[in-house]
């Protein structure tokens, strides 16, 4: 079980040359955009990192990221309990025309000054990662599927005329 803290930010290409990994923990109440998308959350989320200079010379980061998020059901907005994780393979580079030379394995991450912000990098997996869309098991939501359903279809005063055409005929006639 991990229980050390991961700094904010890290020179990456020194991790690279010594080929070290990190592994730790990140506080979920750090992170703003992942706030903002589903909301605050509580708890860590545990991070590896693994740095390294591959074959071609490329510096990469091959990383992984577990994390229990609290998000809200798509149904009644309650809050329910999600296990997110992800494996990730990133490249640095220092600018945006040398991410378009990544092959497409790697995903770019920016440098600046030598210091990569790990909390962006981090959080930026983690909203990737999300699942789409979060139910709670019918039986256990207040808002079963019957209340989500219209009911019977609204019944229109017109049928729907057969050719598209048809309104402009019936116009035309009325003229």
């Amino acid at each position: 079980m991990l229980t050390s803290r991961l700094p904010n930010k890290v020179e990456p290409y020194k991790l690279a040359a010594r080929a070290e990994s990190l592994q730790g923990l990140m506080a979920l109440d750090q992170f703003e955009r992942l706030a903002e998308e589903v909301g605050a959350q509580a708890g860590d989320c545990q991070v590896w990192l693994e740095f390294a200079i591959d074959a071609q010379g490329r510096r990469e980061i091959r990383g992984r990221l577990e994390a229990e998020l609290r998000l809200p059901c798509r149904r009644c907005l309650e809050p329910l309990s999600q296990h997110v994780e992800s494996e990730f393979l990133l490249g640095m580079v220092t600018s945006d025309d040398l991410a378009a030379e990544l092959p497409s394995t790697h995903e770019p991450v920016l440098v600046e000054n030598e210091q990569l912000n790990l909390l962006a990098v981090v959080e930026d997996e983690l909203i990737l990662s999300l699942p789409q869309v979060v139910y709670h098991d019918e039986a256990l939501c207040r808002v079963s599927r019957d209340q989500l359903s219209s009911g019977e279809e609204a019944e229109s005063p017109e049928p729907t005329p057969a050719s598209p055409f048809e309104v402009l005929r019936r116009l035309k006639d009325k003229s």
